[in-house]
């Protein structure tokens, strides 16, 4: 049974995915003629550019209406060698090899809306089309020297994404911003248990969503301190189980529970001018087991299946650049640093804003 591993880079969209960074604008102060009160401690947050808008950013004013069209692009290799044999010394080995490479190529097109409906409080919903292509290339030394080559490739609607951001507290006395989200993934996308498979339970082609519907809660805080913001945020994303009732070859599949995930992610922008902005950063997701129910058509004989735990870590670099008023450019760039990660995650974003009411 193929292991479930529900990540953003594949399925998830989810979760994924650093997107903005924090600028900071300093408030100009005018001094008031004397005898008249000074003007009230504005209530709203500095005017950023660039925030990781998954991960709660700074939110759209009032009225407005910000429509961002967005390409990304994943990048995941496998190079794998397995023995099977005897280990005599380090430097002798009994057996035959088995040789695998895997390159996964993901291609992610979207749509996302932000409304603000107060100065406070925004909404937010992803639309996304996914293309995905993976090439399987693998020798095994079985003494016939068969070499398997496999290439496939799907596209389709990805799971749509629903999302509400609110500001806890206004920023006064030298306190950072505190921003609450929470995010919901649905299952408008194919998932990996709704595919074509041939008699052995081989995929006929590739899913474009989870397949399950997940709620994700975080918390983002961000702190200007002039010319940079730094932000953290810290969430976890609650994948709920499913009794899929399918047949996957020999082997019926009953209740999935994919494993929940701790999401940890920090960073700093820094503003170069009054246009130009660039932001470093960490993120780090920790996905727990994936436990699938299983049953022998042949042997009627039950289990329970767990997947191992992920560690997803990866680099944020990114830049962004005001066009003007109403539109930006932002390019995002992930780098893998542990090995479940993708070795490379890029998104390009050009949100553009205008006055809905």
């Amino acid at each position: 049974m193929k292991k479930i591993r529900l990540r953003t880079a594949i399925f998830i969209i989810t979760t994924t995915l650093v997107t903005d960074t924090v600028l900071a604008q300093q408030e100009t102060s005018q001094q008031a003629p004397v005898g008249q009160a000074p003007p009230a401690t504005p209530t709203t947050p500095p005017e950023v550019r660039g925030v990781p808008s998954d991960i709660g950013g700074v939110l759209t004013p009032k009225g407005r209406l910000v429509l961002e069209p967005a390409l990304q692009y994943s990048h995941s290799s496998v190079n794998r060698v397995t023995f099977r044999g005897i280990e005599i010394l380090s430097t002798l080995l009994i057996g035959v090899f088995d040789i695998e490479d895997a390159d996964r190529d993901t291609w992610t097109a979207s749509v996302t809306g932000r409304l603000g409906i107060t100065d406070r409080l925004e909404f937010e919903m992803k639309v996304p089309y996914v293309y995905r292509d993976d090439t399987l290339n693998a020798a095994v030394a079985d003494g016939e020297g068969t070499n398997i080559v496999r290439g496939i490739s799907s596209d389709g609607l990805g799971d749509i994404e629903l999302a509400t951001h609110y500001q806890i507290n206004d920023g006064r006395d030298g306190w950072p911003y505190f921003i609450g989200n929470l995010r919901y993934k649905t299952v408008t996308g194919e998932g990996p248990f709704d595919v074509s498979r041939d008699a052995d339970g081989i995929e006929q082609e590739l899913a474009t969503g989870s397949g399950f519907h997940s709620i994700e809660p975080s918390l983002t805080i961000l702190y200007p301190s002039e010319p940079a913001v730094f932000f953290a945020n810290v969430g976890y994303l609650f994948n709920l189980k499913d009794d899929v009732d399918e047949r996957v070859g020999p082997v019926d599949v009953g209740e999935v529970d994919p494993g929940d995930a701790l999401r940890l992610s920090f960073g700093m922008a820094y503003s170069i001018n009054e246009r130009a902005a660039f932001t470093l950063g960490f993120k780090n997701d920790f996905i727990d087991e994936t436990e699938t129910e299983l049953l022998d058509v042949t042997t009627g004989a039950s289990s329970r299946q767990e997947s191992s735990t992920l560690n997803v870590g990866a680099l944020l670099l990114g830049w962004s650049y005001q066009v003007n008023r109403d539109t930006a450019l932002n390019l995002a760039l992930e780098l893998g640093v542990t090995e479940d990660a993708p070795d490379t995650l890029l998104t390009l974003r050009v949100p553009f804003g205008m006055n809905a009411f």
